[in-house]
């Protein structure tokens, strides 16, 4: 991850490398009690680039997603009503006729399970006696993180006359792709790991085959993407996107692909691992009839309507019964 350490130790006096990262909530909580970020930047607008002294030098994209916000506000109330549900648990055990939970020290025990066991302790005030306990909501924390709910900042050392605004947020959110190559390479498709080699040489080498091997897969899964579920019509999914900020969209004919199962031209479509196994039905057959005068030839399966689109869009072609 690029953190602050790793910009000031290993990125920042490196000619020619840029970077872009994000801002934490912390730090965007910074920016809004300075009042370097103003809420009202987002009027009429989703996208604000700003500047702060705590980063000298470098751009700050300021987005706002409404989508995100609604989203985060949701889960929000959803995890502090289930610890609320989980907090008055122990205040019914403290106040109840049988057996009631009595020392401030075991009160505070069964609350410190429970309080944060949704990652939303901070909204909580507990107040534990030795006989009794309640609890407040604290509700400053509540209305600083709904200010900036759908809020992310982008934090760059790329110029403006590299990169506009638009482009950074765009760049960034290419890290999705990145996750989705990692993915692929140690569990999906390739499975770098496990690794049986002890010399180092060896695993630099199986590393590099792997990295490489996914090299070609990127690229045949992008001439492949007409008979794939995958959208082949970026161009017009792009048109259909209100801002760089707002969520990606699929075009009409993605979308159509998902529904029918089915290419415009009417042939079923795959995953990368489907069409991959139903090319792996093409095969070179040595035939050795064992009759008198006749030798032994080769015949190549008969491709199918997919298999021969597949292999079109692959740029591979038959030459006297072999493939090139």
């Amino acid at each position: 991850m690029i953190t602050q350490a790793r910009i000031d130790e290993e990125l920042r006096d490196v000619d020619g490398l840029e970077w872009i990262s994000a801002l934490r909530g912390p730090a965007i909580t910074k920016l809004l009690v300075a009042g370097t970020l103003q809420l009202s930047l987002f009027d009429e607008r989703d996208l604000a680039e700003i500047q702060s002294p705590d980063y000298p030098g470098e751009r700050l994209v300021a987005c706002r997603n409404p989508l995100l916000a609604a989203e985060r506000a949701r889960k929000r109330k959803e995890l502090t009503a289930a610890t609320a549900r989980e907090l008055d648990k122990i205040v019914k055990a403290t106040r109840r006729k049988r057996s009631p939970l009595r020392g401030k020290d075991k009160i505070a025990l069964r609350v410190g399970k429970v309080i944060n066991k949704f990652k939303v302790g901070k909204y909580f005030e507990p107040i534990i006696t030795s006989d009794d306990f309640t609890y407040d909501l604290v509700q400053d924390a509540f209305r600083r993180d709904a200010a900036q709910d759908g809020i992310y900042i982008i934090r760059t050392s790329v110029s403006d006359e590299t990169l506009t605004s638009e482009q950074t947020v765009l760049a960034y959110k290419s890290l999705a792709h990145v996750e989705k190559a990692f993915r692929a390479c140690k569990s999906v498709d390739l499975k770098v790991r496990p690794i049986y080699h002890h010399l180092s040489t060896r695993v630099r080498a199986h590393v590099f085959l792997c990295m490489l091997a996914y090299y070609v897969e990127w690229h045949m899964r992008r001439k492949l993407a007409p008979i794939l579920f995958e959208d082949d019509d970026k161009p017009t999914a792009e048109k259909l996107r209100d801002s760089v900020v707002a969520p990606a969209r699929r075009s009409p004919r993605a979308l159509r692909k998902a529904r029918t199962k089915k290419t415009d031209a009417g042939l079923p479509v795959h995953s990368f691992s489907g069409i991959m196994a139903n090319l792996a039905n093409i095969a070179d057959n040595r035939i050795d009839p064992r009759l008198p005068g006749v030798e032994p030839f080769h015949k190549f399966t008969t491709p199918s309507a997919l298999q021969n689109k597949a292999l079109e869009l692959l740029g591979v072609r038959i030459f006297r019964g072999q493939y090139r």
